[in-house]
């Protein structure tokens, strides 16, 4: 929900609604386990500006960054954006903050594998969840094709302005997190440009490869583990391997 969070942050300021210099007053996160990253784990207040807070959010994936965006656009506007751009496949009902109140937060970090579990054992078969985030009527959601319908929109002529694409873009190809999919992409003859999401048994990671012979991939990989653990290096490793399968088929079939 970063990426649509950037575009409409960055639609607001070419429309002179938002000043991306304005500085921000941002509470600190405070957060001491393990993941989240920027001002999430800031012990002070900091001011930051509206560009600064979007890169925090955008290419280090900084959750509290990207809540003092979401405070000045509310998720129904960006929800809003997304539907009046054609990109009608992406949704947009929270913020990070209320993402992140799962049963994990509440558990001691040496049972949160209890909290994986029941991620994985409370979904219903209607694709409602007794977790309210991982549910598909109440909380944020997205299939594949609408994240990879969105990259389109980011990196060839669409509805989205020029210069908030590139603004996006740009964002994407700084992003700091690179173990799940950038293995199998990055090359000195290739640029990778992706966001991640992870949330619970959920790990995702959208992008864009572009080759130095001018072709270019959209890549979407949604994943939803089985396995009650939070450290999977080999689920991220076969997401990349699945994917490079896939890319490696469009690019020499």
């Amino acid at each position: 929900m970063k990426i649509p969070l950037a575009v409409a942050t960055l639609d607001r300021v070419r429309r002179g609604e938002l000043d991306g210099a304005t500085a921000i007053v941002v509470q600190p996160g405070r957060v001491t386990t393990p993941g989240p990253t920027g001002l999430s784990r800031f012990r002070h207040p900091a001011r930051i500006a509206v560009e600064d807070l979007l890169y925090l959010s955008t290419a280090v994936s900084d959750s509290t960054a990207a809540d003092a965006l979401f405070a000045l656009t509310p998720p129904a506007e960006v929800s809003a954006l997304m539907h009046t751009l054609g990109l009608g496949g992406i949704t947009v009902r929270h913020t990070i903050g209320e993402l992140a109140e799962t049963p994990a937060e509440r558990l001691d970090p040496a049972e949160a594998h209890l909290a994986h579990f029941l991620a994985i054992e409370a979904g219903t078969a209607g694709r409602g969840h007794h977790i309210p985030q991982l549910d598909m009527t109440r909380a944020n959601s997205g299939s594949a094709r609408a994240f990879a319908d969105l990259l389109q929109a980011l990196w060839t002529p669409s509805a989205i302005d020029p210069g908030v694409a590139e603004g996006v873009r740009t964002l994407m190809a700084a992003n700091v997190l690179r173990q799940r999919l950038a293995p199998d992409f990055s090359s000195d003859a290739s640029r990778w440009s992706s966001k991640t999401g992870t949330l619970l048994n959920l790990r995702h990671e959208i992008g864009v490869v572009e080759h130095a012979d001018g072709q270019a991939f959209a890549i979407a990989v949604l994943t939803e583990s089985r396995v009650p653990a939070i450290s999977q290096p080999g689920a991220e490793a076969l997401m990349a391997h699945v994917a490079r399968k896939l890319r490696d088929s469009l690019r020499h079939g």
